[in-house]
This record gives structure tokens, C-alpha cells and sequence, in this order.
């Protein structure tokens, strides 16, 4: 039996973000068709062709859709075409703005190598062979929300920006990273930088206060230098992580390397209004328009949107089950492709990803999964 209509704000975004949200959205079809499911979907502008068609990069309709809608899915934003516009009137610009208007204080990535991709990964395969965590990044405050000032004084040119935390913005991300490690593995690492930052003071106190909470998961305080090292030398030690804006935003750019390609990890941004679901790549304006980009990423958007926006469980697994079995029958887009690999096109790979999902929700309803 079909629950109820879930509305979906899809932003597409820029250069490639229209192609693999397109792919997304086409799984989301697959889902609808094979379980019985009803979406309804808004494509609202977005990014640089918001700026171009409606001169701001997040028009009032579609921040009134955004809120309206149970979760966002988003493209890609930016490109050189808005790279002489003033820094708070680019694409990018939309984003921070969506996020303050929706009130998203939280960003959850998980990073996941797949067996069938382990020899692509920069690890040597003993490392590789358990690469499976979540990086829990604070993403409403820190130095990206605190000032900025660039000035000169005396005759020289100096800036400032200034990274400021209050101790309910660590706790509201340290309980839901807590949660999270309570349904994983129940690991818990803490990543800031103590020795010399006041703000992580702050963090790693109030971190540790809060654990009393949570007497079920270990937890493990470590500098973000020595986090960074640790994802290189061992990340199958990782199962939670939590940080700060700007150490997150690090971390889980280097992350990304661990699996072989940024097109491959999904993520979500919540905190008190709609969540969104959105890629963690660049718009790369100079494939836009092949068909060769990667896809992966947006579609396990979807199954991600799938569980934690609808509870959805079941057809989660459905999709990320269909994208291990087409890869690991060969298929690879370009950026993930070595010798001998079957490569094909964005629109390709999703369509094989979708037949497999067909054969998944088959399976489901054989063995009465609810579907």
C-alpha cells in the first residue's frame, strides 16, 4: 500500500547539476513505479540560472517551495560564467542563503569505498578494506559566519575573520553526532584543535559533558591535524565523526579521495526546517553537456533522502543495493574507470542502476518487505 505523497523541491543547479539530478530524479521514478510510491516534484531555479532568469541565486519561489516541500534535492551551483559578480551575489551565495533561511545547522556525509572500487582508491588494499563512517559537520557557524574584515592600516593590507562558537551551537550537533554513533557502531570521534583554539575548548568540554548522555559509545577526542593523518594511515578506525564548519569542510574534501571520486558521496543538511539533500561536488562547467559525469553521488542523494526524510528503509537499500551490483559488474563513468571497465555515460549508468532496482523491488515484495 502507497503511503502518503511526498513533495520534493528539486533544485538542478549549474553546469553538471542538472544532468545527474536528472539521473537522480529518474531512480526516484523507479521507486514510484516499482513500490507504488507518489512524489511530487517542483524544479525550481536555482544557483546561476536563478541569477540569469530571475536575478538572485535563491528567488523568493523557490525558498517558498523549499519550505513547503518535506526535502530538497540539489544540484550543483556556480561557474565562470558568475565568477565577476561581487562574492555575495554568486551562486554560491544561494547556498549559504538556503541553509540560514531553512535554519540547517547540520551536514551529515557518508563515506563509503565500494568492494568493486576498492583498486581505485589511493589506499593500499589493506586500508581500503573498511572504509565506511560519517562526518557530522556544524554548518551554521564557525569562521565561514563570523566576521570578515580586510583593511589596510598604517599602509599594510591585513584581514581578519573570526571564528566564534557558542556551547548550545556545539551541543545541538554533538547530540545528534552522538545519535547517530548510537545506530552505527557506537564510536564517537571529536575532532578539533584544542592546543590552541579557545573555540575548541569550548567544543571539546562540551562534547565530553554531553557523553554522560550517551554511556553506550566511546568516545575519542583527537586534533584535526592528527584526524587528517588518521584517515590517510587507518580510516577503518572512523565510524562517527564530529567538527566544526571549517574542519569539516576539510575533512570531508579529503575523504572524498578515499573512495576514488567526490561524484560518489552523498549528503544531507538539517536542522530545524526542510532538509536538503545536495551533492558535495563543483558544477564542472567544462563537462556539462557530455553525459560523462558521475552520477552516484546524487542518486545515493536519493536513497539517503529516501531513509532519513520518509523512513524509507527499505527502498534505500533497494537503490544503493542496484548501484554496488552495476558497479560491480563493470560499469564505470569515466572518473572512476580503469583498464577494462565498461564506460558509459551518466544517463547510461543510471539506467542500469534503475533496472537493477527494478529486480531489487521484485525481490522486496516477494519476501513481503512492505514495499
Amino acid at each position: 500500500m502507497a503511503r502518503s505523497a511526498r513533495t520534493i523541491a528539486v533544485l538542478p543547479g549549474d553546469g553538471i547539476g542538472p544532468e545527474v539530478i536528472r539521473a537522480a530524479v529518474s531512480l526516484l521514478e523507479g521507486v514510484a513505479e516499482g513500490s507504488g510510491e507518489h512524489f511530487s516534484l517542483a524544479e525550481l531555479p536555482f544557483g546561476g540560472r536563478a541569477i540569469d532568469r530571475c536575478g538572485a541565486a535563491l528567488p523568493d519561489e523557490t525558498l517558498a517551495a523549499c519550505r513547503a516541500a518535506d526535502a530538497v534535492l540539489l544540484g550543483a551551483v556556480g561557474g565562470p560564467l558568475w565568477d565577476p559578480l561581487p562574492l555575495a551575489q554568486r551562486p554560491e551565495s544561494g547556498l549559504l542563503a538556503l541553509r540560514k533561511e531553512l535554519d540547517l545547522y547540520i551536514n551529515v556525509r557518508p563515506t563509503r569505498l565500494w568492494e568493486s572500487l576498492r583498486d581505485i582508491s589511493a589506499l593500499k588494499a589493506s586500508c581500503a578494506e573498511k572504509i565506511d563512517f560519517e562526518i557530522v559537520r556544524e554548518l551554521a557557524g564557525g569562521i565561514y559566519f563570523g566576521e570578515h574584515r580586510l583593511e589596510t592600516k598604517n599602509g599594510t593590507e591585513q584581514a581578519m575573520d573570526v571564528e566564534q562558537y557558542t556551547a548550545s551551537e556545539v551541543e545541538r550537533v554533538a547530540r545528534f553526532a552522538f545519535q547517530r554513533a548510537q545506530g552505527r557502531r557506537k564510536h564517537l570521534t571529536s575532532v578539533d584543535k584544542a592546543n590552541v583554539l579557545a573555540t575548541s575548548v569550548l567544543w571539546r568540554r562540551c562534547v565530553a559533558e554531553l557523553a554522560g548522555e550517551f554511556p553506550g559509545v566511546a568516545v575519542l577526542h583527537m586534533d584535526v591535524d592528527n584526524a587528517a593523518m588518521q584517515l590517510v594511515l587507518a580510516p577503518q578506525q572512523f565510524d562517527v565523526l564530529v567538527t566544526s564548519n571549517l574542519f569539516g569542510d576539510i575533512l570531508n574534501d579529503g575523504a572524498a579521495g578515499l573512495v576514488g571520486s567526490i561524484g560518489m558521496i552523498p549528503s544531507m543538511s538539517c536542522g530545524t526546517g526542510t532538509p536538503v539533500f545536495e551533492l558535495i561536488h563543483g558544477s564542472a562547467p567544462g563537462l556539462a553537456g557530455k553525459d560523462s559525469a558521475c552520477p552516484v553521488g546524487a542518486i545515493l542523494c536519493v536513497s539517503m533522502m529516501l531513509r532519513e526524510a520518509f523512513g524509507y528503509r527499505e527502498e534505500a537499500l533497494g537503490i544503493e543495493s542496484a548501484v554496488g551490483r552495476v558497479l560491480a559488474r563493470g560499469y564505470r563513468t569515466p572518473d572512476i574507470a580503469r583498464a577494462g571497465d565498461s564506460v558509459v555515460g551518466c544517463s547510461r549508468f543510471a539506467g542500469l542502476v534503475r533496472q537493477e532496482l527494478r529486480e531489487s523491488l521484485k525481490q522486496m515484495e516477494c519476501y513481503g518487505w512492505g514495499v
